[in-house]
């Protein structure tokens, strides 16, 4: 998009880091963005949000390096905005909290460029929040003050009344202020606030890394460097402290400092990512496979122009399903096509697949393995009876062969592909080789093959930096892969759903009492 009109900028509020704390204003203007100019602090999971053909620019700042000097970062969004884009200018917390949002407004508006301020959630409130640092309690304090960290205490032309900052406000916030943590307890301490004042200081809060560390004002200092918390972290001042241990909630969950890798496909991933999140898990999402159409659409159109001919469907996947029905529609057929056919579905998330289209399968086994199909199929005559199975390229032959054996006509047909895909392996293998994952979860025979042929070149490593992780395996097909190529299967739910696989993570945990490996520091 170019240069008649002017553009807009949208400065927009990227919040803490947890990215369900994203405003639905915030999304919104990212979907319409034609540039997103991000930093550091932005959690990049909101790039997601962005138009396919967004362009991202990265002008981040951390301690002691900055990739763009503020004055070029407000040049560069003018001209963005003059070229006749729709910027998306995202900043960690809230833009007119610390974040020099105020600035580059300034310029904006001296340069009669048109935009809007799209709050977000302060890393001052939400941190402590998930802390379970109430800022304000009738029974402590009903004062709180927010102060830049940044600002070297003990220099000559301190902007902070000390003074007035220690006596005045109940609750003190300082953001961005660990390196200068003693100093500011220094002076809080010779401005007269008493050293039993209690302190905590929380590293990236509302992430499933956070770390808090408490103490006072006497001690803290020494506290925060044996913990080695580094920035960005929140230091707090204030009685509140002392409720933290009454009320903290996000430390508690029962996966916490747990750093689970995910290796199913990313767009199947998503469900699993967010149950294991909720309970506090670091998911590291390491797709082994990707879903993809077959190479010809030959024999699955084939099948469908002469599905009458057919008694039986037979879909052992959610991608089964969609696929065939995508090509049922493509075929100029649908759902009334099916009249008189029964339908035959592994596992509930299968048969949901059909109940979305409208039909209800016939035959679902207790059990979501092709073995127990095969046993309800043992009542049924099946002599010369057609049977469709639109499945993944390559999977086990034991459902067809077995049903032949019974008699049927069975026809398999390549619904969908598995593939391996392309990954950069160079943050797995240092997580690996540095004991930082607590477990590796696999739900299908090629997410473990996949996975191991990744590091093909040295998998005698990978097998050594796998005793220190735990292994995870949705059902029994998948734990036998697992064994069969040299993996001790520590887990494996007897529900082979996502939700029961979730719920037997939560559980090992429980029972176990493993130290975490997935947490900084």
């Amino acid at each position: 998009m170019s240069g008649i009109s002017k553009g807009k900028v949208f400065l927009i509020g990227a919040g803490p880091g947890d990215i369900g704390l994203f405003t639905l204003k915030g999304k919104e203007c990212l979907a319409r963005a034609d540039v997103v100019v991000y930093d550091e602090l932005a959690n990049r999971d909101l790039l997601g949000f962005a138009g396919k053909e967004a362009r991202f620019i990265y002008v981040g700042k951390k301690a002691g390096s900055h990739s763009m000097p503020q004055d070029e970062i407000n040049d560069l969004i003018v001209r963005m905005a003059l070229e006749g884009h729709r910027v998306a200018r995202l900043k960690g917390g809230d833009p007119f909290i610390f974040g020099r949002g105020g600035e580059e407004a300034c310029e904006l508006v001296k340069a009669g460029i048109p935009f809007e301020v799209v709050p977000g959630v302060t890393s001052a409130i939400a941190v402590p929040a998930y802390a379970g640092i109430p800022l304000t309690h009738r029974d402590h304090t009903s004062t709180v003050a927010f102060v830049t960290g940044h600002e070297d205490p003990t220099k000559g032309d301190s902007r902070i009344a000390w003074d007035h900052l220690a006596s005045a406000a109940g609750t003190i916030v300082f953001l961005m202020g660990v390196g200068n943590l003693a100093r500011i307890c220094a002076e809080l301490l010779k401005a007269g606030r008493s050293s039993t004042t209690p302190v905590a200081v929380i590293e990236r809060g509302t992430l499933a890394v956070q770390r808090t560390v408490a103490g006072d004002l006497e001690s803290i200092a020494e506290i925060a460097k044996d913990a080695k918390i580094r920035p960005p972290a929140i230091i707090i001042v204030g009685d509140v402290v002392k409720l933290r241990d009454q009320l903290g909630w996000f430390e508690q969950r029962p996966l916490f400092g747990r750093r689970i890798v995910v290796t199913r496909a990313r767009e199947q991933a998503s469900r699993f990512v967010k149950l294991l999140s909720e309970m506090g898990a670091e998911c590291v999402e390491f797709p082994a496979i990707e879903i993809v159409p077959p190479e010809s659409w030959e024999d699955l159109d084939d099948a469908i122009k002469r599905i009458k001919s057919f008694r039986w469907i037979i879909t052992t996947s959610v991608n089964g399903v969609r696929y065939f029905l995508e090509r049922l529609f493509a075929c100029g057929k649908d759902a009334r096509d099916l009249g008189g056919i029964l339908v035959g579905a592994i596992g509930p998330k299968t048969a949901e697949a059909w109940h979305e289209a409208g039909i209800r399968p016939d035959l679902m086994p207790e059990e979501f393995v092709a073995e127990a199909v095969i046993e309800l199929f043992r009542g049924h005559e099946l002599r010369n009876v057609g049977i469709l199975i639109p499945r993944a390229g390559g999977a086990r032959e034991v459902l067809p062969e077995e049903l032949g054996k019974m008699g049927a006509i069975v026809k398999v047909v390549t619904a969908y592909q598995t593939v391996k895909p392309r990954r950069d392996l160079d943050k797995m293998r240092g997580l690996l080789r540095e004991g930082l994952v607590d477990m590796i979860t696999f739900t299908s025979s090629s997410t473990v093959r996949n996975f191991l042929e990744m590091f093909s070149g040295e998998r005698s490593e990978l097998l050594d930096w796998m005793k220190r992780v735990s292994v995870a395996c949705i059902g029994p097909v998948t734990a036998n892969t697992a064994r069969s190529e040299g993996l001790k299967v520590d887990l494996m739910p007897s529900d082979y759903t996502i939700e029961g696989f979730a719920r037997a993570i939560r559980e090992f945990y429980g029972k176990k009492d493993v130290p975490s490996t997935g947490r900084p520091g």
